[in-house]
């Protein structure tokens, strides 16, 4: 079950860079009035991982040339960042810019298209061994 959806300027999968550096605009996460309790303790300036569910993506895909280009080797979609894959789960790391009174959470970089759903948020706990 979706806990929100992503809302970005960027439309459609074709238009979308491969990772957040690679020019991703900023997004907001509009989160489902059911689950506002969840965004306490996260704030402007923090770093978050965010879940979503590739809604337009190939399940049966099992193979791919990384990025797309053919003069590269054929890989299992396990070994890259395809977002065709078995069960195609997103993982993203953002910066929250802020967040307004709806729930709406905005981040500083997001390559998910607008309408991905979003299935979970977590703060992004730096740990080093030994601690």
């Amino acid at each position: 079950m979706p806990v929100g959806y992503v809302r970005s300027s960027l439309k459609n999968r074709s238009g979308a860079p491969r990772q957040a550096s690679e020019g991703a605009p900023p997004a907001w996460l509009e989160i489902d009035a059911a689950f506002l309790d969840a965004l306490d303790g996260i704030g402007a300036g923090q770093d978050i991982w965010i879940f979503t569910w590739f809604h337009e993506s190939n399940r049966s895909v099992l193979k791919v040339h990384p990025r797309g280009e053919e003069r590269n080797p054929l890989k299992g979609v396990f070994a890259t960042r395809s977002p065709d894959r078995p069960n195609p789960v997103g993982l993203h790391r953002a910066v929250i810019l802020g967040r307004d009174a709806t729930g709406r959470i905005e981040v500083d970089a997001l390559e998910a298209i607008d309408g991905t759903p979003i299935i979970d948020i977590k703060p992004v706990l730096e740990c080093r061994p030994g601690q």
